[in-house]
């Protein structure tokens, strides 16, 4: 292969997410591990903050959705969205900018139609409740799920957008195949819970993926670490190894990406780092130092 056959072949992403000076969450958790892996990424910052607002303080101001629309027309005029394999978004600071990362993800579709659309559909958290502002999570249900290729909630997400509560991995599948079945028509529909706890030991974590071939559970040990980005993260690790494995090769992609993000955790925890500790464990997302394995489950 060649120098122009491998710059062709680089995969290209939009991601669309908050941006912190300090610290790892948005596309400060997204844009170095994507990069670090071989992506090329259009990066379009929703807002620009000092640090992540669970410090409790921050500076910074948030962008209007009118603004995300203005960069992404000139994104546009530059012919960037054509070639673009995938638009990523994550938290939406409000409904305007849902709106505009929507209407973007149509303008992609247009320029290059085989593109996916994953969504992290940011509402909240166990033990946090909801914290997005009013309109978020009807606008994710209503509008954005259906737009979606691939969605990674974490399980209070899951059940906010079915009305389930999970009290168990078999409630989960079942959620997530439902929740599946409302994605959009023709691309892979993947869903990825990337935190289940429900009837799951109190010393793992587990991450379940509903697709095509059916259903599939990871379990990983779980760590000493509670860093903000470990969904961001994973959402953007996950779709880089599914465009580059391609159809059929999901579940590969959930193990790859699954023990990148747990050897990243690892190193955090053994730091004691509050801020994810993505650049000392960079290492981690090309070569994991331990490789985890999904396990089938049967789908109702």
């Amino acid at each position: 292969m060649n120098k122009l056959e491998r710059l062709a072949d680089t995969v290209k992403i939009l991601s669309v997410q908050s941006w912190v000076t300090f610290g790892h969450v948005g596309n400060a958790a997204a844009l170095f591990p994507l990069q670090r892996l071989g992506a090329e990424v259009l990066a379009l910052h929703t807002v620009q903050f000092s640090n992540h607002t669970g410090y409790g303080s921050w500076t910074g101001q948030t962008f209007t959705g009118a603004t995300v629309a203005d960069l992404i027309e000139g994104v546009d005029a530059r012919g960037a969205l054509t070639g673009l394999d995938a638009v990523l978004s994550g938290y939406l600071g409000d409904e305007t900018i849902g709106d505009a990362i929507l209407a973007g993800v149509a303008r992609t579709r247009v320029a290059s139609p085989g593109a996916l659309y994953c969504c992290d559909p940011v509402i909240g958290d166990v033990g946090r409740g909801v914290f997005v502002r009013p309109g978020i999570p009807e606008l994710l249900a209503g509008r954005a799920v259906p737009a979606a290729d691939i969605l990674t909630p974490n399980q209070f997400e899951l059940e906010h957008l079915t009305g389930a509560a999970c009290h168990g991995v078999v409630d989960a599948v079942g959620a997530a195949t439902r929740l599946r079945a409302s994605m959009r028509a023709g691309g892979p529909r993947l869903v990825l819970v990337t935190s289940l706890s429900a009837g799951i030991e109190a010393s793992e974590i587990a991450m379940l993926l509903v697709h095509d071939g059916g259903a599939v559970l990871l379990r990983t040990p779980r760590l000493p670490v509670a860093a903000n980005g470990a969904g961001d993260l994973t959402a953007a690790v996950m779709l880089f190894h599914v465009l580059r494995e391609g159809p059929g090769g999901a579940v590969r992609a959930l193990e790859r990406a699954a023990s990148s993000v747990w050897g990243i955790l690892r190193a955090t925890a053994e730091a004691d780092d509050a801020e994810l500790r993505i650049v000392a464990a960079q290492d981690e997302l090309v070569r994991p130092g331990r490789m985890f394995r999904a396990e089938p489950l049967p789908v109702s």
